[in-house]
């Protein structure tokens, strides 16, 4: 649809104006920090403003971005808050913000710290992975450096605990002015008890402690808390020297991976560490995302958590991540899943749409109406109603990506094959049947032709592990069945004009459907895979990015509009390299790339007219479609000169 200059002007004015009023900070203002066991969100303004603990799934200490009372921990110049720069530590997930004022200038440096094994001399209770050479510290480290003149420093630390239900109640807990420790002011025994360390006097002022410096050049403060029994540091040295590791931890992990010579190298690195900081280590796990409820429609009900692992999400970033050679994540999220299949006593249970990170299987999902929600947008939901679907794409995803995973071994591991052929019965079983969609759609169970299309990748990927395992007679006969389901797809989800559609038998275009070539459903020199590629980038966009459907024409069980889905347009760039269509998909992808946010993340969503990011933030899905795009197109171009195109997840050893 043709969109006006006048129209793309007045959008932008309105924008503007709603960011004015709104006393919310945009969703790509925030940035991201993780330990791989808790993540935090923090505002350009130096403003903690989502953090949950100690699980990332845990009741919020600070909710500040979900309802402007429901706590924060700031530390920056007194009266200023708009910085002069923010970055990330190049190789890490620290942030550097840099202020100015009228008499000077600060460097602030935030990290969740990272430092070696710790469980040395008792087993921990929480990981069941194979412990690394690193490990959370469970602490949030925040320095502060004065580079230049004087600045007047403020720090506030008003945490809320259990998602701004319980109010805090603060105590001295030092020898003088340097410690003090936040609980729960009606039961301690509720939500975790914060520890707050420093070099600066605190004072308590009701439910906040804070603290107030004149800093000049060459001084040197930290604030650190702590939510463990593990020893905060005493001295500025001894932050210094934990926020050097932490740095060298994700620089040592950055390090193991194969990134290209090329210009878009550093958003290939950034969306690797945004998906790492996604993991969680105690299980493996890999959730969609850190936050609840950033709405995907201003001021509307889709609002999600996602805060949970989706079997489809982490198996598509494990793809990403493999792509650039980190296959380590790999291991533990199938040893996770193996574990999420397996009943108390051994006995095999039924894979799930989605799970909590700890391996819950019950996330029931309730709304929180005390909440004002991110910028008016309610309900505030916690808990996912999705993890009880039928989503019959999990089963092709998961076994794409172990097949991804071992095929380069040439052997799949004994503990694992009893895992991938109870998935691929699951698809012979019920592939034929109606279900919710790769898109968790509450609308009625229909017959989604990107299911079918996943299940034929499951029986297709599933026979291709049988025959690695020996099992060719099992090989044989999966072969067949993928064959089948095939067969189906064409006959009743493809339409006049050698489209595939939506559903069977139905007329509307979807975005999961660019799924067909990227999993080699059919090839890319097919007739039908070219004209719904182009069918989808002709008809399927606003302003040139890609919609997932659209909501007039699809029975979602919603209300309302939704922005384009950032995933489905990187898809987009991928699929048109597959059918040959290069200066196409660079122009999108570069487009795509101009939407970062200042620190290179990406929300759920994009509002196509003013390029403002919607929904949960960051978004594993997002960034890992990425990195898939990015490698399609650096790959095709190396290619091009001797004639022969790469897929972006075939191993290669060319990049260092």
């Amino acid at each position: 649809m043709a969109i006006s200059e006048e129209q793309v002007q007045q959008t932008a004015r309105s924008l503007i104006e709603s960011r004015r009023r709104s006393n919310f900070p945009p969703i790509d203002d925030y940035a991201f920090l993780s330990d791989c066991e808790t993540t935090c969100l923090i505002a350009s303004n130096g403003s903690v403003e989502w953090m949950c603990v100690p699980r990332p799934d845990s009741p919020s200490v600070f909710g500040a971005m979900l309802d402007r009372n429901a706590g924060h921990f700031r530390i920056g110049p007194y009266g200023r808050n708009v910085p002069a720069a923010r970055r990330y530590l190049p190789g890490g997930i620290i942030l550097e913000t840099t202020w100015q004022t009228a008499t000077g200038w600060l460097i602030v440096r935030d990290a969740l710290v990272l430092g070696p094994w710790h469980n040395n001399f008792q087993r921990s209770k929480t990981h069941r992975r194979t412990p690394m050479d690193w490990d959370a510290e469970h602490m949030l480290l925040r320095t502060v450096k004065c580079v230049s003149g004087t600045v007047e420093l403020e720090m506030s630390c008003e945490p809320s605990f259990d998602y701004h239900r319980e109010a805090a109640q603060w105590e001295y807990t030092g020898k003088v002015y340097e410690e003090a420790t936040a609980q729960c002011a009606a039961d301690p025994s509720v939500g975790p008890t914060l520890v707050l360390t420093t070099d600066l006097r605190l004072g308590i002022e009701g439910r906040e402690a804070r603290a107030r410096t004149r800093m000049e050049e060459g001084d040197q403060v930290y604030v650190a808390l702590t939510w463990s029994e593990l020893p905060a540091p005493q001295t500025f040295a001894e932050a210094a020297q934990k926020m050097w590791t932490t740095t060298e931890c994700w620089r040592q992990w950055i390090t193991l991976g194969k990134f290209p010579d090329h210009p878009w190298r550093s958003y290939l690195q950034r969306s690797a560490l945004t998906l790492k900081g996604l993991t969680y280590a105690p299980t493996g796990a890999l959730m969609a995302a850190p936050t609840t409820s950033l709405p995907e429609t201003p001021g509307g009900e889709r609002n999600w958590d996602y805060r949970y692992s989706w079997v489809r999400d982490s198996s598509f970033a494990l793809w990403g991540l493999y792509t650039l050679g980190l296959d380590r994540e790999a291991d533990d999220f199938f040893a996770f899943l193996n574990d999420a299949t397996t009943g108390p006593d051994g006995e095999p249970v039924p894979l799930q749409v989605l799970y909590g990170i700890g391996g819950e299987r019950t996330l029931t999902e309730t709304t929180l109406d005390h909440l004002s929600g991110y910028d008016s947008a309610r309900p505030v939901r916690i808990g996912n109603g999705a993890y009880n679907q039928d989503q019959h794409d999990i089963w092709g995803t998961m076994l794409d990506s172990v097949y991804l995973h071992v095929k380069s071994r040439q052997h799949v591991p004994e503990t694992l094959w009893p895992l991938l052929e109870r998935q691929v019965g699951a698809a012979i079983r019920h592939w034929r049947e109606p279900d919710r969609g790769i898109w968790e759609v509450r609308g009625e169970p229909q017959h989604f032709t990107s299911s079918k299309i996943m299940c034929w990748v499951a029986l297709d990927r599933g026979a291709k592990l049988a025959e690695l395992h020996g099992e060719l007679e099992i090989a044989a006969r999966w072969y067949a069945i993928a064959e089948e389901i095939k067969d189906d797809v064409l006959t009743h989800g493809v339409d006049a004009d050698g489209v595939l559609t939506q559903t069977y038998g139905g007329s509307t275009l979807d975005a999961s459907l660019l799924l067909a070539v990227l999993t080699r459903f059919l090839p890319p020199d097919d007739h039908r895979i070219r004209a719904t590629v182009l069918a989808i980038a002709d008809r399927l966009t606003e302003n040139g990015l890609v919609l997932r459907y659209r909501t007039e024409t699809t029975d979602d069980g919603l209300s309302g509009n939704e922005g384009t889905f950032t995933i489905c347009s990187f898809w987009l760039v991928s699929a048109l390299v597959e059918i040959g269509e290069l200066p196409r998909a660079r122009q999108l992808c570069e487009r795509l790339l101009g939407y970062a946010s200042p620190l290179r993340l990406y929300a759920e969503e994009i509002e196509p007219h003013s390029g403002r990011h919607l929904g949960n933030f960051p978004q594993a899905f997002t960034h890992l479609a990425l990195i898939n795009a990015v490698t399609h197109i650096i790959r095709a171009e190396e290619a091009s000169e001797a004639g022969r195109f790469v897929p972006a997840h075939t191993p290669t050893t060319q990049h260092g």
